[in-house]
């Protein structure tokens, strides 16, 4: 009897579709091992996915913080209670051993638990009461910019992939993911964990297969307000910046960071954008 081949799905509004295409790619450890085929997304899945996300968008970003940090604990507990399978997982797309793959499965766990303890205090830390003279108030408060593309980093395998998603949701924003090339099927499990953890559909929409035929899509699409581009190399990143400049979408370029450091918040803030609410004050 010969061999089924494992062939994984997009993610898209919180179903498992194929490829619109219906094409597929095959994924490989660094020994060249085959370890299974994953949906080789394009166009038309890009667009799907960002109709998914702009749908979630309005009840998400209009969730209080604790109940979207709620939804963010859930999933840790899931992929808690998967440690095991992420950690095989990661060891067969690293090549390293056993230790070294737990150890950055717990890290991933402790990331994403980092980040949806911030939910309900982000705007403590990032609102203000602003002094005016005059006889009125001002209150700014931080929104969620909207629909997000992210761009997986691809010098980590779960823990970089976790800390650029985690940080854009937790705010109100929705995602539009695009997996590594060089680790896809960790962004699959990371899906199969927000399914089962009830994560409100569309929330996050993870793509598989070329970043660079993917990428460009999002970039200059103009119902995407923001863009992170952590996973994109260099002169890439350049042709996306200037694709995105054409609905002002917000561009996110940091440094890339030490994953296992403490994430601090200038991820999470990048995709925040200050609202100043003006109200009169009664006179006395």
């Amino acid at each position: 009897m010969s061999n089924v081949r494992t062939i994984h799905r997009l993610y898209i509004g919180g179903a498992f579709p194929r490829a619109a295409s219906g094409r597929t790619f095959d994924v490989h450890g660094p020994d060249g091992t085959f370890l299974a085929s994953a949906a080789l997304a394009a166009g038309r899945d890009a667009r799907d996915a960002v109709v998914a996300a702009r749908a979630a968008f309005p009840a998400w970003s209009r969730a209080a913080g604790y109940e979207r940090g709620q939804a963010l604990y859930r999933v840790a507990e899931v992929m808690d209670d998967h440690r095991g399978q992420f950690a095989a997982q990661v060891r067969r797309a690293t090549g390293g051993t056993p230790d070294a793959a737990y150890a950055e499965v717990e890290a991933a766990i402790d990331r994403w638990t980092w980040y949806a303890g911030w939910a309900d205090k982000i705007t403590q830390v990032r609102g203000t009461v602003n002094p005016v003279a005059g006889p009125f108030g001002t209150i700014s408060l931080p929104e969620p910019v909207g629909v997000t593309a992210v761009l997986a980093p691809s010098d980590s395998a779960l823990l970089g992939l976790v800390s650029v998603l985690a940080p854009v949701i937790v705010g109100g924003n929705t995602a539009v993911l695009v997996a590594s090339e060089r680790y896809p099927l960790l962004a699959v499990s990371l899906a199969e964990a927000l399914a089962a953890a009830a994560l409100p559909a569309g929330v996050v929409n993870a793509l598989t297969g070329e970043v660079a035929e993917i990428s460009p899509w999002l970039a200059a699409h103009q119902d995407v307000n923001a863009i992170d581009l952590a996973g994109a190399p260099g002169a890439l990143a350049d042709d996306l910046a200037v694709a995105a400049a054409g609905n002002l979408k917000r561009v996110v370029r940091l440094a890339s960071p030490d994953w296992t450091a403490e994430p601090g918040m200038e991820r999470l803030f990048s995709t925040l954008e200050i609202k100043t609410i003006w109200h009169p004050l009664r006179s006395s």
